[in-house]
This record gives C-alpha cells, sequence and structure tokens, in this order.
C-alpha cells in the first residue's frame, strides 16, 4: 500500500516539485492542501486546484481560513496593538501557524502516514510548520524534499521540465505573499542592509492624491463599522478598509528583524488597512484605558508578538495572555477619525461614551473640578515622602 502524505501546497515551484517527487519518484499518494488566509481569489484557487490535479494529487482541499485565522490570531495582535520592532505588523508569520494547523487537522482527518511542506532550509517557515507538526501530530513523518536534498530553483526547474510539467517557470523580480494582515514584498533591494523597494514592487500602486477622513468604529476592541457602514464580521470589515485606504500607498515600509534561526533579516511589506486600525486602536485605548492597563498590555503584548513570530502559538501562556487582553476591551468601543493622504495617515481624535478625558472631571493644563490646590499640595508631599527621606539619610551619612 502507497503512503498517504498530506502536502501543504501553493501551487509555486517549490510545492510542485514536492508533488511530482512524491507521486512519481517515491511512489506516495499525495493530498495537496492550500490554506486561504486572504491572499488568494477564488479564480485562483480553481486554477490551483487544477495545476493539483494535472500534477498527480489522489485529491486536494481549499480551505477558506480568514474567520479562524482573524479570530484565533489577529484578533489578539488587534488587542495587543502588536508590532514587531515597533514596525512590523506580522503579516505573513502569524499566518503561517493557522496554515499549519489546518493542515495537522487534515493529516488527522484522512489519518496520513506524513505531512510535507516546501519550505527551504534558510528561513523561518521551516521551523514554524514542523515545530506546529510536532505538537498536533506527534508521531507524524514529517517529509522536506527541498530543505533535505538542498535543492536550488534551477535543479527543481530541471526535475519539472523532464516531466513535462506545464507551468511558469519565469522567477518573478520580487516575491509577493499576500494575506488578510498585510503583504510581504521581498526583492534585491531586502537582501542587504540598505535600500528601498521601488515604487514598481508595491502590489498596490498609488491611486488616490487628496485627502480623506474616514471614521471607524470599535466593538469592545473590534473593528465593526467603516464610515457608519456595518460589516457581519470583523474579517469584512478589514477587507472593505483595505480597498478604501490601499490606494493612498499607506502602510509601507522595510522590517528589520531577528530570525528565529538567529539571522537578520529584512522584509519590505504592505499592511495598509492593519496599520491603520492597529493605530486607530491604540489611539482609543489611551482614551478608554487606565494608566496601569495600558502599561501593562504594553509589556505583555511584546512578549505575545515575539513568541508569536517564533512559531510558539499553541504555548499556554498564548491563551493566558489572550485571556487579559480580552479582558481588557470590554470599555474599548467607540469612533475613531482617520485623515488619509497619499503615504500617510494621521489620528483625528476619538468619540466614545469610554472617554477617561470627560471634560466634566477637568481639563488638563487649565482647569480641574475633582480636587482643590490644598489636595494636590498634601498629594505631591506625600508622593515624594519615599524619596525625599533617603535624599536626607545621604546627606546625614555624609555630615557624620
Amino acid at each position: 500500500m502507497s503512503k498517504k502524505v498530506v502536502l501543504g501546497f501553493s501551487g509555486g515551484l517549490d510545492t510542485s516539485f514536492c508533488v511530482k517527487y512524491f507521486t512519481e519518484e517515491k511512489g506516495y499518494e499525495v493530498h495537496s492542501i492550500i490554506v486561504n488566509t486572504g491572499g488568494f481569489t477564488k479564480d485562483e484557487l480553481k486554477h490551483i486546484e487544477h495545476h493539483a490535479y494535472a500534477l498527480g494529487v489522489k485529491t486536494h482541499k481549499a480551505v477558506e481560513a480568514e474567520e479562524s485565522y482573524y479570530n484565533s490570531i489577529i484578533k489578539y495582535l488587534v488587542f495587543g496593538n502588536v508590532l514587531k520592532n515597533n514596525t512590523y505588523p506580522l503579516s505573513v508569520s502569524a499566518e503561517r501557524l493557522i496554515q499549519a494547523l489546518h493542515i495537522s487537522d487534515y493529516v488527522q482527518e484522512l489519518n496520513a502516514d506524513a505531512v510535507a511542506h516546501g519550505s527551504t532550509g534558510a528561513g523561518n517557515d521551516q521551523v514554524r510548520f514542523d515545530m506546529i507538526f510536532n505538537i498536533m501530530i506527534p508521531g507524524v513523518e514529517i517529509i522536506t524534499p527541498i530543505r533535505d536534498m538542498k535543492l536550488s530553483r534551477e535543479a527543481e526547474v530541471e526535475f519539472l521540465k523532464s516531466k513535462n510539467v506545464d507551468m511558469n517557470f519565469a522567477k518573478s523580480v520580487y516575491s509577493i505573499n499576500k494575506g488578510l494582515w498585510g503583504t510581504s514584498v521581498g526583492g534585491k533591494e531586502t537582501l542587504s542592509s540598505y535600500g528601498m523597494l521601488p515604487e514598481e514592487a508595491w502590489p498596490t500602486q498609488v491611486t488616490q492624491t487628496g485627502t480623506e477622513e474616514i471614521k471607524l468604529h470599535f466593538e469592545e476592541g473590534e473593528l465593526t463599522e467603516v464610515n457608519g457602514e456595518y460589516f457581519e464580521t470583523p474579517v469584512k470589515a478589514i477587507q472593505y478598509l483595505q480597498s478604501v485606504v490601499g490606494p493612498y500607498g499607506i502602510g509601507r515600509d522595510i522590517h528589520i528583524g531577528d530570525t528565529i534561526i538567529g539571522i537578520k533579516g529584512r522584509v519590505g511589506f504592505e499592511a495598509a488597512a492593519p496599520m491603520v486600525i492597529l493605530k486607530a486602536h491604540h489611539a482609543l485605548e489611551k482614551h478608554v484605558l487606565t494608566k496601569w492597563q495600558l502599561n501593562w498590555k504594553d509589556q505583555l503584548a511584546i512578549f505575545y508578538g515575539n513568541w508569536l513570530h517564533e512559531g510558539q502559538i499553541m504555548d499556554p501562556v498564548m491563551r493566558d495572555i489572550e485571556a487579559f487582553l480580552q479582558n481588557t476591551q470590554k470599555n474599548v468601543t467607540g469612533d475613531v477619525f482617520v485623515q488619509l493622504k497619499p503615504y500617510h495617515f494621521h489620528i483625528i481624535g476619538i468619540d466614545s461614551k469610554f472617554d477617561l478625558m470627560s471634560a466634566k472631571f477637568g481639563k488638563y493644563g487649565e482647569m480641574n473640578t475633582g480636587w482643590t490646590g490644598d489636595d494636590v499640595r498634601g498629594f505631591s508631599k506625600i508622593f515624594g515622602n519615599q524619596t525625599m527621606i533617603w535624599h536626607q539619610v545621604k546627606d546625614s551619612t555624609k555630615e557624620s
């Protein structure tokens, strides 16, 4: 009986090689699966399905994972205002984890003997996929031909041509990975420590030239409305917002960070909707949360983002942090007003019934109604009392 292997399949060069290698060189029964985290249209998914069957897979499955991606990961990235190294909204690293989890489920569903992915030995994704598989489907063999055989692109192309595979082998100048939470862009400019991607490299071109003000409504931390239009799910709201803000060229940058495997890496990205959502959400939080809620959120969110980036989504501490983040969102409800212009956006202000800046408690730097000058005089003395004692003790020891 043939060994049954589930292959995470994108339809690109690496996973196409895997199908032919498994079926014709190893005699495996291949079941391909593609997990759509917002990067493929229905037509593209249909084309990938045809391509998979043409290569020789036994079955092919497409999983629409935008909702599970949002509910399992993106929601908490918003609640934590997570930007890796204060820059990157974890566009690709987050989606790889939800893909690995869905692939694991499919392996169990088919009772497969092995699971495979097309990662090379040079990046973070190999660790993320392997680690999730080891946790979720322990004992199932993990097969990675591209990594294990140290295959070059040229060797893969030559092999597929020898098998009469009909596909576009031309290498794109820029590597694009699109998902619900942003698009990564890799090219020659990101391979060294200097250089910015040119205008033509960005997937979304700038077509808006004026300025525009939009209104985002958050309900307990989740985006539910844009310009007064209600959306059934935050996923729909994110997709709509992307269509509005993307043509302004907002959310473009290059991230430099530490990889899981210990080297530095640069990647370009465009994430118009994620960046606007994160900054708008953070602005609303600064109005409605207390000082120490904000302080602890910042500390936990940094750890959460770093641990997520390194593939540790299944660590139980992540559920603990998510519970904390969820609890902080009870009063994060209100409108945020954002001004858009080419390549830039500004938060204009917020409107919330939970706004702690309410004028009835005083206006900073002008007038207060909640305390008197004598209250402040006494508070200031007590608040600095221990430090005052410390300095007096220090001075008295000098004199003696």
